[in-house]
């Protein structure tokens, strides 16, 4: 397995460990899948921005995909923060490339000048939650009942890891 930058002609593949999170989890607090056209998008405010989007490759597959952005944009106070996202494909977890995908994301953090990185979660995902803590993110907030999904009402919780120093 490798993990590399993602190129445009990794969208479809990145599309279809989405929406696949989308249909099946509660992962991603959306109830309908992703337009191409808008994971391009996506996908080029990303770069632009300066930010990474990367990719597990295994035999020449994208098993998946990582990336960080702005955590509450619109305010500069937030500048030195980041929010992470990471899927894996159904059929790929559970052999590392979680795991190889988020800390491939930490030194790409650090040399943007980001101080901590922020994972929001969902509180039921055990899982999910033992996974970040064994990459060091401690939880630090719980918003409850803030997410409609599958006919209930989902927790949310948020996680952070200090990526650099002050």
């Amino acid at each position: 397995m490798i993990v590399r930058d993602a190129t445009s002609h990794d969208l479809p593949a990145i599309l279809a460990i989405f929406n696949d999170v989308i249909a099946t989890s509660t992962a991603v607090y959306r109830d309908d899948p992703v337009a191409l056209e808008e994971r391009q998008a996506w996908f080029e405010a990303r770069k632009r921005a300066g930010y990474p989007v990367l990719v597990a490759e295994a035999d020449g597959k994208v098993i998946g995909f990582s990336s960080f952005g702005e955590f509450r944009g619109a305010y500069s106070g937030y500048r030195h923060t980041v929010e992470h996202s990471v899927h894996v494909d159904k059929d790929a977890r559970g052999t590392g490339a979680g795991a190889a995908l988020l800390t491939a994301l930490f030194p790409r953090a650090a040399a943007m000048g980001k101080h901590v990185m922020i994972g929001a979660i969902d509180a039921a995902n055990a899982g999910s939650l033992r996974f970040h803590a064994r990459l060091g993110f401690a939880q630090t907030g719980l918003l409850r009942e803030v997410g409609f999904k599958f006919g209930r009402w989902l927790d949310l919780a948020f996680v952070q890891k200090t990526i650099a120093p002050p």
